[in-house]
C-alpha cells in the first residue's frame, strides 16, 4: 500500500513538471508571436515625414519621388505596408521622430553623431560624400584663361623675351653710342632706345624712328632679325601651352586647389562648413541653382556641395555646360531616421540590405544620379 502511495506521488510529481516545462516553452514563443503581431497592427500604415531635396525626394503632381522615397516604396511593397507622406522640414521631422509622432523621417538625412543622440538611424542606403562642380572644356570660364595666361609657362617665357630684348638693346647701345645720336650716350637714356629698337625690329612694326649705322651695330641687328622669326614663334607656343584644355581642366583637381580662387556653397550647409574649417574663403547662396548658375556663368569657378545633389542638378539643367569631378570628400552616409528603440527598425533595415545589392537599387541609383563611368 505504501509503495502504491508513493507510485502515485511520483507519476504526479513527474506529470506537473512536465507541465511547467511545456509552460516555460510555449510562453515566449506565443508572447514573440504576440509582440509581432503588435508591431505589424501598429504599424500597417507608416507616416513619412519628408521634404523636397531632390534626388532623394522630389514633390511633383503626381506625388513624392527620388531615391529615398523609392526605397521606402520597396519596403512597403515587400512587407504589405501602406504609406502616407508627410511634408516637415528637417528640423521639424527630426523632431517629429524623437517623439514618436511619426513613423520614420525619409528626405536627405545624413546620418550624424548629433542626430544619433536623439533618433535612430536605419543602416546607410547610400554612402557618398562631398563634391566639386566645375565648368566643362568647352564652356571654361574667363577667370580660368587668366590664370592660365600668367601661370609658370607664360611668365617665364615672357622674363626670358625680356632678358633677350635688354641684351639685344645693350649690344646695340655700345656699338652706336658714339656714333649714332638716335643712341644717347646717357646711360639710362641710350639703353632704353637700344631695347625700343629691338622690340621694334623683333615685332617686325619697324617704325624707322631709330636705325644703327655702324657696321658692328647692323650686323647685330641683321642678326636679331632673323633670331626674332625663332623667338616669336617660341614665344606664341607658350601662349598656346599656357591655355591648353588640357591644363584649364586640370586647374582645378581637388579642394587644395581651391585655396584663393573663386568658390560658392550653399549658406548653412554642410560644404559651406566644412569650406569654413578648412579656411576656403567662399561665397555663399540660397539654393544649389543659384550657385550652378554663377559657375556656368563663368563668374566663379567651382562650386561644392553633396555630391549626389551636384550630379542630380547638373544632369537636369547644365548638363552641357558643368561636370563634377570623380574625387569626394569628407564622406557622408544616408539613412531613414526612426524613433528611438522603434521595433521596425531591424525589419526596415533586413529590406535596404536585401535592395542595396541588387541591379534594381543600381538603376534607381543611375535614374536620378546618372550613369557614373
Amino acid at each position: 500500500m505504501d509503495r502504491d502511495c508513493l507510485s502515485r506521488v511520483v507519476s504526479t510529481w513527474i506529470w506537473f513538471a512536465s507541465v511547467l516545462i511545456g509552460c516555460a516553452v510555449w510562453v515566449p514563443s506565443a508572447a514573440a508571436e504576440v509582440s509581432a503581431d503588435a508591431v505589424t497592427a501598429q504599424h500597417k500604415t507608416l507616416v513619412i515625414a519628408t521634404r523636397d531635396a531632390p534626388p532623394f525626394a522630389i514633390k511633383t503632381e503626381d506625388g513624392w519621388h527620388g531615391i529615398t522615397i523609392e526605397l521606402v516604396r520597396h519596403i512597403a511593397d515587400q512587407s504589405g505596408i501602406q504609406l502616407e507622406f508627410r511634408e516637415m522640414e528637417i528640423d521639424e521631422m527630426l523632431l517629429a521622430a524623437s517623439r514618436s509622432e511619426i513613423s520614420a523621417a525619409a528626405a536627405a538625412l545624413t546620418i550624424t553623431a548629433e542626430r544619433e543622440q536623439s533618433v535612430d538611424f536605419t543602416h546607410p542606403f547610400l554612402t557618398s560624400g562631398l563634391g566639386i562642380a566645375v565648368a566643362k572644356s568647352q564652356s571654361v570660364s574667363w577667370i580660368s584663361a587668366v590664370k592660365a595666361l600668367f601661370s609658370g609657362p607664360f611668365i617665364k617665357a615672357a622674363g626670358a623675351l625680356l632678358a633677350v630684348l635688354t641684351i639685344v638693346g645693350v649690344v646695340v647701345w655700345l656699338a652706336e653710342r658714339k656714333h649714332n645720336e638716335q643712341f644717347s650716350v646717357a646711360p639710362i637714356k641710350g639703353v632704353g632706345a637700344g631695347v625700343w629698337w629691338s622690340a621694334v625690329t623683333m615685332t617686325t612694326v619697324g617704325y624707322g624712328d631709330k636705325a644703327p649705322k655702324t657696321l658692328l651695330g647692323r650686323i647685330v641687328g641683321l642678326i636679331w632679325m632673323f633670331a626674332s622669326i625663332i623667338i616669336i614663334s617660341g614665344f606664341t607656343a607658350a601662349i598656346a601651352t599656357s591655355l591648353t584644355v588640357e591644363q584649364l581642366e586640370q586647374s582645378i583637381t581637388g579642394i587644395d586647389d581651391l585655396y584663393g580662387e573663386p568658390v560658392v556653397s550653399v549658406k548653412g550647409s554642410t560644404s559651406s562648413i566644412y569650406l569654413h574649417e578648412q579656411f576656403v574663403r567662399h561665397e555663399e547662396v540660397a539654393s544649389v541653382e543659384e550657385g550652378l548658375k554663377l559657375l556656368a556663368d563663368g563668374k566663379v569657378i567651382a562650386m561644392v556641395y553633396d555630391l549626389p545633389i551636384l550630379r542630380y542638378e547638373i544632369n537636369a539643367s547644365f548638363a552641357h555646360q558643368l561636370r563634377v569631378l570623380p574625387q569626394t570628400f569628407l564622406r557622408q552616409d544616408y539613412g531613414i531616421a526612426l524613433p528611438p528603440n522603434d521595433p521596425t527598425r531591424e525589419l526596415l533595415n533586413q529590406q535596404i540590405l536585401n535592395l542595396i545589392d541588387t541591379d534594381e537599387w543600381q538603376q534607381i541609383k543611375d535614374r536620378y544620379l546618372g550613369v557614373t563611368k
